[in-house]
């Protein structure tokens, strides 16, 4: 045998600098990793990620954000509020009147308020139409009322918190005055601190969870402590490059919460696995040095060979499954929706991070492990094991098995058919949450006192508006009630329409599509949460097409630059479309329909958060890529050494069968751990991804590839001539 590696590629010669240079490469990594944490934490004086967070409706182009800059301009969107609502109050007592007109006037004395408001200081007091939506239901009799506070939009989150402190002594006091039996007290802020708390909360419990216990699988996997430990300190690195690239995300685009824990899930599912595919491999190279040498004991030169076969082979692998799994996220960067591309961006540059991470830190760590990693059981199996052997079971009965499969996965696909799509507030949160308990409470007990569920804005004459809002609003379908016109700043005027459905229903949506199908007699704009799902759902539809053919032509090109066929990259995009449809179906099964809300701990709200079916399948497309790159790359090697084709196909599963368990597995509890949070958009992606990668792993890479390349036989690797000779030139290989 020889040592030299002037026959290898860049990988090669890269892995085997990694090996000379191991410890630099792992003090640069710490240094990575506590930079990373720090700036993310704001250690080092400046603001931290989750201090640069936001939450609120996801802004689309259309008619909605057109309709609420609009909306701007008049003034009526500069102001944030925060709202105390007492019950069991005897408002026909003069004290308690007396105490409400106090409070109001040291409210309006507190910097940084523009108003404050309740049913004692509007003219006419209590009984007028003014105080209606300030009192409970039933009026003066409910012994329920609300006082709304005005701050300036304009301030700072200190200044705002430093003027809720003043606001909140104040509404104490009102609370022991009146002797109200309940007090409740919350606005939009509070509900965005609330949320970006959940999601820190979430992604510790996601950490707590899926790092513990797959480190724990990964010592079964491997046998031993040292090996199982190397994909976890990649996956910590992971963790800090994510939260580091949203930390700088957060300076050029603004962030939702939720993006933190969905990147960085992404981030840490995909270090594991490739870890464990990289220190697998390296394992293996080593048993066949020590059988190419005869040694027992490993020498420096061994060790560095080791690691330069591993990053050129395994790397190559690793690097292939990164470029699919960031076409996949590269992808989203068609729709024109912030929060889209924002997950997009910072999803690549974690994929990024997570592949450098497997082809430095890791091998770094393995060169550094060598001699320990050899004392130590081993993961490898002999060609003939339990998935040869399911492999030969398949190839007997290959169309029974093609046909019972796609019946089970387009049954669970069905319920993808009746997807609602929605934009829920107070509504991700657990019903526990004190934030949520008041929203709900101020839903049920002052429906009016909110904006609108659908607002008509436009330019026309005040009277025009005024004509159309008496006449004809009233009769449209759901509308329940409408409000006054509102004449506002720079000419514009708006009327709000009510429905009762809090703006996410059923009513609510079949009124925008009225409004648009059916416009008024003059120019306008609709404006709410069911217009903004409108424009969601237009957004997707218009460049959706665009979108997948993209990133379904760049797959299949990489996927015939591995393989040089046609076939096997179109039954690849193929099988990923059914398993998708199935993963989608399960996820609209348990949130939409309700069912295991007990055993989940969540409330469902009758559609999926509308960002879910797009991320789901930018997300699990990608994974799995990952694990059919993961497959296919030993069946390419073996049929490329001379196998037959179902030969190749059992021994490639025979040897990457564990690997790709293993991986699923370990993803598997990755984002399990993301779902058992409380967050509702995290319990879906969770899920999501989940199936995903169950059905995928199972389903389609254990079952219907191996029936399907069974039926193709040698027309698996059918290609016309002139690509055959562009793949000899440049097609992918180790």
């Amino acid at each position: 045998m020889t040592h030299d590696s002037r026959d290898r590629g860049l990988l090669g010669r890269w892995g085997r600098l990694v090996s000379r240079r191991a410890w630099w490469v792992l003090a640069f990594w710490l240094v990575f990793i506590v930079a990373g944490f720090g700036l993310a934490g704001g250690a080092f004086g400046n603001e931290g990620v989750f201090q640069r967070l936001h939450s609120g409706e996801i802004t689309t182009p259309g008619e909605n954000h057109e309709g609420r800059q609009l909306l701007q301009a008049g003034g009526s969107t500069g102001f944030s509020t925060y709202t105390l609502t007492l019950e069991g109050v005897d408002l026909t007592d003069p004290q308690v009147a007396a105490a409400a007109t106090r409070a109001v006037q040291d409210l309006v004395a507190v910097p940084r308020v523009t108003q404050a408001v309740n049913p004692f200081v509007v003219p006419g007091g209590p009984t007028s139409p003014q105080a209606a939506p300030m009192l409970g239901i039933g009026g003066l009799t409910s012994g329920d009322f609300a006082t709304v506070v005005t701050y300036d939009r304009t301030n700072t989150k200190e200044q705002e918190a430093n003027a809720q402190e003043r606001v909140d002594v104040i509404f104490d006091r009102l609370t022991e005055q009146t002797h109200a039996t309940t007090s409740q007290r919350g606005g939009i802020r509070t509900l965005v601190d609330a949320v970006v708390a959940q999601v820190k909360r979430d992604g510790q419990t996601g950490e707590g969870i899926a790092l513990p216990i797959s480190f724990l699988v990964m010592v079964v996997v491997f046998g031993g402590f040292l090996a199982a430990g190397m994909p976890i300190l990649g996956a910590i690195a992971s963790i800090s490059g994510a939260l580091a690239s949203l930390w700088a995300f957060s300076h050029v685009m603004d962030l939702d919460a939720s993006v933190v824990n969905v990147v960085t899930v992404l981030g840490l599912g995909l270090c594991i696995d490739y870890g464990l595919l990289v220190v697998s491999r390296f394992r293996e190279e080593l048993r066949a040095i020590r059988r190419e040498s005869g040694r027992r004991n490993l020498t420096i030169e061994d060790r560095q060979l080791a690691t330069e076969r591993t990053v050129d082979r395994a790397g190559r692998t690793v690097i292939f499954s990164a470029l699919i799994v960031a076409i996949s996220l590269a992808g989203l960067m068609f729709f024109d929706i912030e929060f889209i591309r924002a997950v997009s961006a910072a999803g690549i540059s974690v994929v990024l991070v997570a592949l450098a991470v497997a082809i430095s830190l890791v091998p770094a760590l393995c060169s550094l492990g060598a001699r320990r990693l050899m004392r130590r059981g081993s993961e490898v199996s002999g060609d003939r094991g339990l998935f040869h052997r399911l492999a030969r079971v398949v190839q007997a009965r290959p169309w029974p098995i093609i046909a019972g499969l796609l019946v089970v996965l387009i049954t669970l696909a069905a319920p993808a058919l009746g997807i609602r799509l929605t934009s829920s507030g107070a509504e991700l949160l657990p019903k526990a949450a004190p934030e949520r308990i008041f929203f709900d409470n101020l839903r049920a007990t002052f429906p009016d006192l909110g904006g609108a569920d659908v607002t008509v804005v436009t330019w026309a004459p005040i009277a025009t508006v005024t004509e159309w809002a008496t006449s004809v609003a009233p009769s449209l379908p759901g509308v329940r009630s409408v409000d006054p016109v509102t004449q506002l700043e720079q000419g514009v005027v708006s009327v709000g329409l009510r429905t009762g459905d809090g703006g996410l229903g059923d009513t609510s949506r079949d009124l925008v599509q009225h409004l648009r199908d059916d416009r008024t007699p003059f120019t306008s704009w609709t404006v709410g949460q069911a217009s903004g799902v409108h424009d969601f759902r237009a957004a997707i539809v218009d460049r959706g097409p665009l979108a997948h053919a993209v990133v379904a032509l760049a797959t299949f090109v990489l996927l015939f630059l591995m393989t040089g066929s046609l076939v096997i990259p179109l039954k690849a995009l193929f099988m990923n479309l059914v398993s998708l449809g199935a993963c989608l179906g399960v996820v609209v099964w348990v949130f939409q329909e309700g069912h295991l809300e007990g055993l989940l701990g969540f409330t469902s709200t009758g559609a999926i958060e509308n960002t879910m079916p797009l991320l789901i399948l930018a997300f699990g497309f990608g994974l799995s890529m990952d694990y059919e790159v993961f497959l296919l790359s030993r069946i390419v090697e073996l049929h490329e050494q001379g196998h037959d084709t179902d030969e190749a196909v059992a021994l490639g599963l025979q040897r990457s069968g564990r690997i790709i368990t293993s991986a699923a597995l370990l993803m598997m509890i990755v984002f399990a751990g993301f779902a058992a949070g409380k967050l509702l958009i995290m319990k879906q992606m969770g899920l999501g991804m989940v199936m995903a990668v169950l059905i995928d792993a199972t389903l389609v890479r254990m079952l219907l590839v191996p029936a399907t390349m069974t039926v193709l036989g040698s027309a698996n690797w059918w290609a016309p001539e002139p690509l055959r000779r562009l793949h000899q030139r440049w097609g992918i290989r180790e």
